[in-house]
């Protein structure tokens, strides 16, 4: 079972904060497994390979924990994601329906 400090582990590998967009998580990830991709170096690799090990285990975690998220649809909510928008439509309303 897959605990706090798993989570934590994996987002600190993968160089997020506490907070961060599935565009986030992608991009760090593919940043980090480009810089330390195996084929990519003229060395042993080992080291690489070791990281890149860490970094595929840490992005399916955090993946499968984003996957298992609930989202929320109600009006409420996406107001809060969005608040310029809200503002706007309420600005909208305003205007128009004094006219």
């Amino acid at each position: 079972m897959v605990n706090f400090n798993d989570i934590d582990e994996a987002r600190r590998l993968l160089g997020l904060g506490e907070t961060a967009t599935m565009k986030e998580i992608k991009s760090a990830y593919r940043k980090l497994s480009h810089r330390h991709h195996p084929d990519k170096h003229g060395s042993d690799g080992a080291e690489d390979d070791s990281m890149m090990k860490k970094l595929n285990e840490a992005y399916k975690l955090l993946l499968s924990y984003c996957g298992d998220y609930k989202y929320s649809f109600t009006e409420e909510d996406i107001a809060r994601t969005y608040p310029e928008e809200e503002y706007m439509k309420k600005w909208r309303e305003r205007w128009f329906n004094s006219i």
